[in-house]
């Protein structure tokens, strides 16, 4: 029999900034214990509580360790659970530009589409229309961006921490906001991401929640 894994992750298989952690797992296959957060499983939930100040997931924990964040927790698998430098380079200079562009899919992709998300959650009828247009500025603002940026980010099957930032954000952002055909580098890129084996697989594991998505998801993907 295998012993149990020192490594669980708590999470949902529909969430973005879960599938964001699982990637690493999943492409390096490093062994851990997935806990789902749902109504059949509290203690899990309890688990995530008592991790950050505001309760939420994913949380990994690695025997007494408790990290949450999905971005510490990659730090923390690449320093840890595979050779150092796969995720995040050692080189300072080549990892900051990576966490800064780390920051680009969490703050000016995901949590962007986010807001369009949170309104149809709280009000699907009467969502504040203001903010969606808001939002989608932001969004059209920043795939713009990123199709200049991938003139030099070359596309390759070797994930890191871009990838795990960059797949999942612009999968649900891409449902909530469609990347424009005028901008072919970030959409050939999305579907390149998305046939990746360790991102497939989250994909995959997310469909039977799609019934879920608050503004309905699409036939597609």
């Amino acid at each position: 029999m295998n012993p149990e894994p020192s490594l669980e992750l708590f999470g949902h298989p529909f969430s973005s900034y879960t599938w964001k952690v699982l990637i690493a797992l999943y492409a390096y296959e490093v062994p851990f214990a997935f806990r789902i957060l749902d109504a059949e499983h509290p203690e899990n939930a309890e688990v995530v509580q008592t991790a950050g100040p505001q309760g939420k997931f994913p949380v990994l924990r690695d025997d007494e360790n408790l990290l949450f964040e999905a971005s510490s927790i990659l730090e923390y698998i690449d320093r840890h659970h595979i050779t150092p430098g796969t995720l995040i380079p050692e080189d300072p200079d080549a990892a900051n530009a990576m966490r800064m562009l780390d920051r680009v899919f969490d703050n000016y992709v995901m949590n962007v589409m986010q807001v369009v998300v949170d309104e149809y959650i709280r009000d699907p009828d009467a969502p504040d229309l203001a903010r969606c247009a808001e939002a989608r500025a932001k969004l059209d603002r920043t795939y713009a961006w990123l199709e200049g940026w991938l003139r030099f980010y070359p596309r390759m099957d070797h994930i890191t921490l871009i990838e795990c930032a960059a797949a999942p954000s612009l999968f649900y952002a891409d449902w909530v906001h469609p990347i424009p055909e005028e901008l072919p580098r970030l959409r050939q890129w999305r579907a390149h991401l998305l046939s990746l084996p360790a991102i497939a697989r989250c994909v995959d594991d997310a469909r039977p929640f799609r019934p879920y998505f608050p503004l309905g998801a699409p036939d597609r993907d």
